[in-house]
């Protein structure tokens, strides 16, 4: 099999980095979104399953087939809108059900009719960027203020953290991570009462569709999803030298969103919430460190998928180890592991003197938090994001041209 022949073992090395990187920067966030909507152990389980498998063969299959490295991931600010709203709105996991299906379908509609390349491109990067910083700066005062009730656990992550970033960036991440689960492993603070060592099994919960719900969770779903997710994943694809108007010269962007969105929809009951391009792990396997020839750098994307489906499968084990932890190890590392995000989203949205003070307040806006008629703060960001740059900008010449 030509895979076999491709593979090597810095391209299996890059897969597995990309799954170290991705998995754990981020995993906890998709567990607090899951428990803002009162999941149970076993669907939390479940949620793992279904985003493993999904990612997983929505990376391993088309990697495989178009001999480039196609690398598709969970929605990380996704997952922290569904956190805020979901505990803000008091939505049932069935409703969240409801909206990820929702979602899922809006995704694969701007897939099948091409609309994300033509209607996204038209949403300035600076008004983007600041719906995700203010989603996202929670999550980062999270982990800091973990540390009113485990100091000297947060003091060592954060040490470990600005350490790492100095000395090995790539693995930043991973090492505090490490280092937290030995502070805690030598300390009272875990319980290994609850792990379950056994196989994921899936959970179906049937959606209950709810206007509120649409409004509150799929809508701001969707856009974060598109806006923060796969328009850089598209700008990762495009930067790697992989972008074409065919299957054969390129991947096909609008066909793999379309992948996304019809995966999503199926693996919705199970806790798939929504899935995406990657940007930061498709980096790790586009790269020369993948491969120094551009065609057997699949490879790399093939070993990441088979390593995703393989913790899906586990996603009871890999559950079962988290919920073992302190909350305050939870909240410090996703915090942590969003800093470098919260940061490029800040520059972006700033950067741009035209578009500063709307993207200023759509990031003020998003991290108040405010919930108008039942309507999540996302969406009122994205909202008056927008309102602030016609008012400002409407019959400029400059105000209909693309975002840099």
């Amino acid at each position: 099999m030509r895979f076999f022949r491709d593979l090597s073992p810095s391209s299996f090395t890059a897969g597995f980095i990309a799954v170290l990187v991705g998995f754990t920067s981020s995993v906890a966030i998709v567990l607090q979104a899951a428990l803002a909507f009162k999941a149970s152990p076993a669907e939390l389980a479940s949620w793992m399953w279904a985003l493993c498998l999904g990612m997983g063969l929505c990376t391993l299959g088309p990697s495989l087939w178009l001999r480039k490295p196609v690398m598709v991931a969970w929605s990380t600010p996704g997952a922290a809108v569904l956190a805020t709203a979901g505990l803000a709105g008091g939505f049932s996991m069935a409703e969240a059900v409801g909206a990820f299906m929702v979602c899922a379908a809006l995704i694969t509609l701007c897939g099948v009719t091409g609309w994300f390349e033509r209607v996204m491109n038209r949403l300035p990067l600076a008004i983007a960027s600041g719906l995700l910083a203010g989603v996202l700066a929670r999550f980062g005062m999270q982990a800091f203020t973990a540390a009113q009730t485990a100091l000297p656990l947060v003091l060592t992550m954060l040490l470990t953290y600005l350490l790492g970033k100095r000395l090995t960036p790539r693995y930043a991440v991973p090492l505090t991570l490490l280092v937290a689960v030995a502070f805690v492993a030598v300390s009272p603070g875990l319980s290994g009462a609850g792990i379950e060592w056994g196989l994921a099994k899936p959970v179906l919960v049937l959606p209950v569709f709810t206007l509120s719900a649409a409004i509150s969770l799929a809508l701001p779903l969707f856009v974060v999803t598109m806006a923060s997710q796969n328009l850089p994943g598209v700008a990762a694809i495009q930067s790697a030298g992989y972008s074409g108007p065919g299957i054969h010269d390129g991947i096909p962007i609008s066909k793999i969103i379309t992948l996304t969105g019809l995966a999503t929809l199926v693996l919705a009951p199970f806790g798939g919430f929504a899935l995406n391009l990657s940007a930061i792990t498709a980096a790790i396997c586009m790269g020369r460190e993948a491969h120094p020839d551009p065609a057997r750098r699949y490879t790399a994307a093939v070993s990441c998928g088979l390593l995703y489906v393989l913790i899906g499968v586990l996603g009871a084990a890999v559950t079962g180890v988290l919920l073992a932890f302190p909350k305050e190890l939870i909240a410090a590392i996703a915090g942590l592991a969003l800093l470098g995000t919260i940061g490029n989203a800040l520059a972006l949205a700033l950067r741009d003197e035209q578009h500063r003070e709307a993207a200023l307040v759509t990031f003020l806006v998003t991290l108040s938090g405010v919930a108008i008629a039942g309507v999540g703060s996302a969406f009122w960001g994205v909202l008056a994001g927008a309102l602030a740059l016609f008012v400002q900008q409407y019959g400029k010449s400059h105000f209909s041209s693309p975002p840099a």
